[in-house]
C-alpha cells in the first residue's frame, strides 16, 4: 500500500500509475506542499522506493543514519527496509515505486544515489498528463539505467566546473570543515580560480554558498533533531553561532522554527 507524508498542510499528491501490478511496473506520485513535507517511518513488503527533489534538499533516515540528498541524487529505499524522509522547505517531491531492483542499485538496502539529467528529465515527463503509455516501459528502463550508487569520493580534477564539485560533497556533509585555500589545493586550481567559479556557478563567494546549504539543510534535520546536535551536524562551533545564523537568515530562531512546525504557523 503506498501512502501519503504527513505535513502540517495537506499535501497535493498526482499519481502517475504505468503497467501496474507487472514486474515492470511503475508508479511515479508528485507531492507538492506549502509547507515542508515530512514521509514519516514507514516500510513498504512491496515495492522498492526512490524520493527525488529536483528543487532542494531531502533529509532521509534509515536506521541510525541521516543522508543530505541534493537535487541530482535520490534517496533509495529497498522493500521492506524502514525509513523516513523530510524536506528542507516547501518543495516539489518526487516519490517513484518499483517491484524491480535497479541493477546498479541491487546491492544497496538503503541510501543515496546519483540520477543523471535523461534520467531526471524522464521522471518529470511520466508525471505528466497524457504521457504515452506505450513509451513508459522504456522511460522506466531508461530511468533504471541512469541511477548509480553515490560514489565514496566524488572529487575530480580541475577545470570548468570545479565550484560543482565542491558544491556536491558539502551538499553530502555540509558540517565538513575544509577551507577555500584547501579545496583549491585538492582540486589543483589556483584559489582565484575556484573564486571565480563559484561567482560563475553560483552567484555568491564560497562562503556566501556555504552557509546558505547550511542553513538550508538545517531546515530538514530540524524536523528530527535537537538544535544542539543539528549545529554540530551542519559544522557550527556553538549552537549560539548556529541560532544567531539561522536568526539572521530567516528572521526566527530555530527552536521557534521546531515549535511553528509543529503547530503548521512556518512563515512564508
Amino acid at each position: 500500500m503506498v501512502t501519503g507524508p504527513i505535513t502540517a498542510d495537506p499535501a497535493s499528491c498526482e499519481e502517475f500509475g504505468y503497467g501496474l501490478g507487472r514486474p515492470d511496473g511503475i508508479l511515479v506520485l508528485r507531492y507538492r506542499s506549502m509547507t515542508r513535507l515530512a514521509f514519516a517511518e514507514k516500510r513498504d513488503d512491496f515495492l522498492h522506493q526512490l524520493y527525488w527533489s529536483p528543487d532542494g534538499l531531502l533529509s532521509a533516515r534509515h536506521g541510525r543514519h541521516t543522508d543530505l540528498v541534493g537535487p541530482d541524487e535520490v534517496f533509495w529505499a529497498q522493500r521492506a527496509v524502514t525509513h523516513e524522509v523530510h524536506t528542507a522547505d516547501r518543495q516539489t517531491v518526487y516519490r517513484i515505486c518499483l517491484r524491480e531492483a535497479p541493477a546498479a542499485l541491487d546491492g544497496l538496502r538503503a541510501g543515496v544515489a546519483a540520477i543523471d539529467a535523461e534520467a531526471a528529465r524522464l521522471v518529470l515527463a511520466l508525471s505528466t498528463a497524457g504521457y504515452d503509455e506505450g513509451d513508459a516501459s522504456d522511460a522506466r528502463r531508461r530511468i533504471m539505467a541512469g541511477l548509480t550508487p553515490r560514489p565514496a569520493d566524488g572529487r575530480h580534477a580541475g577545470g570548468p566546473g570545479v565550484a560543482v564539485t565542491v558544491a556536491a560533497a558539502l551538499t553530502h556533509d555540509p558540517g565538513d570543515p575544509t577551507g577555500l585555500a584547501e579545496w583549491a589545493d585538492r582540486l589543483h586550481v589556483s584559489v582565484k580560480t575556484l573564486q571565480r567559479d563559484f561567482a560563475r556557478e553560483f552567484g555568491m563567494s564560497y562562503s556566501q554558498w556555504r552557509t546558505k546549504l547550511r542553513l538550508r539543510a538545517s531546515l530538514a534535520l530540524l524536523e528530527t533533531r535537537p538544535v544542539g546536535e543539528v549545529a554540530r551536524r551542519i559544522g557550527y562551533a556553538s549552537p549560539s553561532a548556529f541560532i544567531s545564523a539561522f536568526a539572521r537568515e530567516y528572521g526566527y530562531t530555530p527552536g521557534r522554527a521546531a515549535t511553528m512546525r509543529r503547530t503548521a504557523d512556518i512563515p512564508g
